[in-house]
């Protein structure tokens, strides 16, 4: 079991999401980070430039259109994220985390988007 609040980290990885801070949401991550993203195609973005070329446009969508927290789950090794896009495109994303407390891994994609709301992907 880890000693540091893996939940936490998760809610402030929102918050900078929420808020646009590109450069907290890269301090929440380690050097070695990775992100797969599987919403367009499977893309892998590895280390702090290659994720913050990955987040950049990411966060200024997201603070035009709205982020919004739909489900947060602990899990046996980190913890899985359901957030939404201008209130209707939602998007599944599971954290994994280094011993040191830092985000090691996030894989993200498409999850079931609401019926009435149609898939933006």
């Amino acid at each position: 079991m880890s000693d540091f609040d893996q939940m936490g980290i998760v809610v402030d990885w929102v918050d900078a999401c929420r808020s646009g801070d590109l450069m907290t949401l890269l301090d929440l991550y380690a050097d070695d980070a990775q992100v797969e993203c599987t919403c367009n195609g499977a893309r892998h973005y590895r280390g702090r430039s290659e994720l913050e070329a990955y987040w950049q446009p990411r966060l200024s969508a997201f603070s035009l259109a709205g982020f919004g927290l739909e489900e947060i789950h602990p899990m046996p090794h980190g913890v899985d994220l359901e957030y939404s896009v201008a209130g209707a495109l939602r998007i599944r994303a599971s954290f994994r985390f280094s011993p040191e407390g830092k985000i090691h891994s996030t894989l993200c994609e498409p999850a079931r988007q609401n019926a009435d709301h149609g898939c933006a992907c």
